[in-house]
């Protein structure tokens, strides 16, 4: 079998027909099942590669390992550890703080492992805290270790699911205890004294998947982890940190930005890997149905992933399908049964969907029917991305980028556990990123993965965090100075601003929470935006749905705004941004609803201005101002049915922007007329949102923007792109570090669109408040270039 040429930067990789393996195979039963020829011009399968496979290195067990532990993990199958896990583990046994990133399956568990259980083992008072973001992942490495069976562990799960009675006995007897960022926030630390002797005894902190600590998120937990040493410290104890994380870049400066701490990175993965074909695949278009602005739509991503896990099923193949939503996943398995129930009715039985939202013996009975290949084809949320110990896959199917290369290695790894060789295909979305990784494979083989972006001097973030301090702990002097807990932030200027608003007192000896009875820990969302939650209330029932941000209520939650909860319909009656609370009732409309809004934004301080000819490159602090002004009534075919006008309070943003300005007469010269200029900057600002999480992990839904022929700050036609958070994330800011290859990827994923004028996969925009209109694709191809040229010769 043929396949289209390798990308000579793919890691480790011969071209896909070098030496056919069984993932060769795997691949070419799903072009059969498309009826796809190599050298047709319509095949949908833009690249593959063949990634070899990799030795394991093998070393001997620590010196200092105690014979106990190093026979248990042997019963449990680790005959002998891999060369970066001891490398870890030595460093943490000596009270090094560190972070081991390596790949999926890689076996970072042992890191921490060896040297807290060992700790254990000399040390009969000693304890240990585990963190992870979701409750899933605590409990399947909660299980993992209750399997080794090492006497005087006493480990249990502190969750918000834990009973009361459960928590006091974790409280009086546990040395490890599982939990998450969540329930340390809300529970452990405004109550640090009755944990007081858990704490009192900490030696380790394992911090597990820290990767997916970024954004906001990600700078909440940062602080969050400066005030739990901060605690720690008061009771006497400095405990070594342990964190694990798929592969990241720098992560030794992420994991010390994160800590507070300085922190050695473990990045040489020594465990064994099989040999892996990695398809990228490009739905067709479909010349039958058009959507927005009568533009060309794809065959969606999640029916491509139906189609094939029915195909790799019937080859016998035990497969994973990643979705990227719950109802998608759902949708998924069913397309797959359906299908399977014409060519192998026998087999849809085997295939089943896998979700958040499900009862916890409901996934325990899943995994373990796949674990046993009882199940052949799973479709999957990213549920299955983090940490669950599922081996041994044929194949896996991604529908859509998961947003980081990080991600897609993640769920790619879940292939090819065992020796025989596996297949990985990433199918695009309708999406900007999606489409220029599929036509530049380098961008994604051949590149190293993102850094994670976090800032905890936002004031935005920090505020809050100080006042939970304060009621911990009241705050002194020396939290603030350079080996205090919040060291590099400004935290006094922020304190000040906390006194005058009456939120802390101020005395001589510090800084003081006021209230001996409320504590702020409840009000600070650590998850959320800062800018609080809007409750999805039934009307009828009075039953709770879910919760939206509010900032993005006007936007989704509006009155008439047809909502999505669960796979289930809803029409909102009334939205109440100052009560927190919008009202829907259950319907079906044959309609869907896209809000319409304005936006502003102000340039309230440049922070950094670099000129390059007739192009002035900027970031600082900005502004932004938007308001919902109505939404349109839509049929499923995209037709305009009904603009209904709506009257929505203004909203604020103060926030971080990076923008550029282009003289006229460049423009002009350029072939750009003024009456083009619009569509132009429109369309490139568009695309650029869509490609900015390719250089900075985050999702297209954490960066807004705006683009206008004449700024009345700057005089000229400007882009903004910004960060959607109070305060900024760090993601305009590394956008600006990152300007010029960013900018040529976005005018690469425009030009490499197969589309005439513009569609979902280069220019159009799923959250555009104008309708994605005007948009001008080839004028935002010569606006690119444009800038890039500039930023090239300056």
């Amino acid at each position: 079998m043929s396949v289209t040429d390798a990308s000579p930067t793919a890691p480790a990789g011969t071209p896909s027909g070098a030496a056919p393996g069984r993932g060769d195979r795997l691949l070419g039963r799903v072009l059969a099942g498309a009826e796809a020829d190599i050298g047709d011009p319509l095949c949908p399968l833009r690249h593959s590669v063949r990634l070899d496979e990799r030795h394991g290195r093998p070393v001997a067990w620590p010196s200092w390992v105690p014979p106990e532990i190093v026979a248990a993990l042997q019963a449990r199958g680790v005959a002998q550890p891999w060369s970066h896990q001891v490398d870890g583990a030595e460093l943490a046994h000596a009270g090094r703080d560190v972070v081991v990133a390596t790949g999926t399956a890689s076996g970072k568990s042992l890191v921490y492992q060896l040297p807290v259980l060992t700790r254990f083992a000399t040390d009969r008072r000693a304890t240990a805290l585990y963190l992870s973001p979701t409750k899933a992942l605590a409990a399947d490495q909660l299980r993992a270790l209750d399997a080794l069976a090492i006497p005087d562990v006493r480990a249990t799960c502190v969750d918000g699911d834990t009973p009361a009675e459960e928590r006091d006995w974790a409280r009086r007897n546990a040395r490890w205890i599982h939990s998450n960022p969540d329930m340390l926030h809300r529970s452990i630390l405004p109550r640090h004294a009755s944990w007081a002797t858990f704490l009192r005894r900490l030696s380790y902190v394992v911090v597990d998947e820290c990767h997916t600590y970024r954004g906001v998120f990600g700078s909440h937990v940062a602080l969050l982890l400066r005030r739990l040493l901060r605690v720690a410290a008061r009771y006497g104890s400095r405990p070594t940190i342990v964190l694990a994380s798929a592969t990241v870049a720098d992560p030794g400066p992420f994991a010390t930005v994160l800590t507070g701490r300085d922190v050695t990175a473990i990045t040489d993965d020594g465990s064994p890997r099989s040999a892996r074909t990695v398809a990228l695949w490009e739905p067709p278009l479909l010349p039958e149905l058009t959507g927005e602005n009568l533009a060309p739509v794809r065959r969606p991503a999640g029916a491509e992933a139906s189609r094939m896990l029915a195909d790799l099923v019937v080859e016998g193949a035990r497969t994973l399908a990643f979705v990227r939503s719950r109802r998608g996943a759902e949708l998924t398995a069913i397309g797959a049964r359906r299908l399977l129930a014409d060519a192998a009715p026998d087999l849809c039985s085997r295939v089943e969907s896998y979700r958040g939202g499900y009862l916890p013996e409901e996934r325990r009975e899943l995994e373990s029917a796949l674990a046993r290949g009882q199940l052949l084809g799973v479709a999957s949320t990213n549920a299955l991305e983090l940490g669950m110990d599922i081996a041994g896959l044929d194949a896996v199917v991604v529908a859509g980028f998961p947003g980081t290369r990080a991600s897609f290695w993640q769920q790619a790894g879940r292939a090819g556990r065992a020796a025989e060789e596996s297949l990985v295909v990433l199918v695009a979305r309708d999406d900007p990123m999606d489409t220029y990784l599929v036509h530049h494979p380098d961008a994604l083989l051949g590149a190293p993965v993102e850094r994670c972006v976090l800032d905890p001097t936002n004031p935005y973030v920090l505020g809050p965090h100080l006042a939970c301090a304060a009621a911990e702990l009241p705050l002194t002097s020396a939290d603030l100075e350079a080996d205090g807990a919040f060291a590099g932030t400004p935290a006094a200027g922020v304190l000040d601003e906390l006194v005058d608003d009456g939120v802390l007192r101020k005395r001589p000896t510090g800084w003081f929470w006021p209230s001996t009875q409320d504590m702020p820990a409840g009000s600070v969302d650590i998850r959320g935006s800062g800018l609080g939650q809007i409750a999805l209330v039934e009307s009828g029932t009075g039953r709770m749905l879910g919760t939206v941000d509010a900032g993005s209520a006007p936007a989704t939650a509006h009155p008439g705004a047809v909502y999505l909860h669960r796979g289930e319909s809803y029409v909102v009656e009334s939205l109440d941004l100052d009560a927190g609370l919008a009202l829907v009732h259950a319907e079906t409309p044959d309609w869907r609803t896209d809000a319409r809004s304005t936006a502003d934004v102000e340039i309230v301080g440049e922070l950094c201005r670099s000129e390059h000819g007739p192009v002035t490159v900027s970031f600082g602090e900005t502004c932004v101002t938007t308001q919902v002004v109505g939404y349109q009534r839509r049929a499923p075919d995209g037709r305009i049915l009904e603009t209904v006008p709506l009257d929505m309070p203004e909203q604020t943003l103060e926030t971080r922007a990076v923008w550029y300005t282009i003289d006229d007469a460049a423009l002009a010269d350029a072939g750009i007329t003024p009456a083009r200029i619009p569509g132009a900057l429109h369309a490139a600002e568009h695309a650029a949102i869509g490609l900015l999480p390719l250089f900075a992990i985050c999702d297209r839904w954490d960066i807004g923007g705006m683009s206008t022929a004449l700024h009345p700050q700057t005089g000229l036609p400007t882009v903004f792109v910004h960060d959607g958070h109070p305060g900024g994330a760090g993601l305009a800011e590394r956008g600006h570090g990152v300007l010029a290859e960013w900018l040529g990827a976005t005018r690469a994923a425009i030009a490499g669109c197969g589309c005439p004028t513009g569609c979902p996969s280069c220019v159009q925009s799923p959250k555009c408040g104008n309708g994605n209109n005007p948009l001008d694709k080839a004028g935002a191809i010569v606006v690119l270039d444009l800038v890039t040229a500039a930023l090239r010769t300056n």
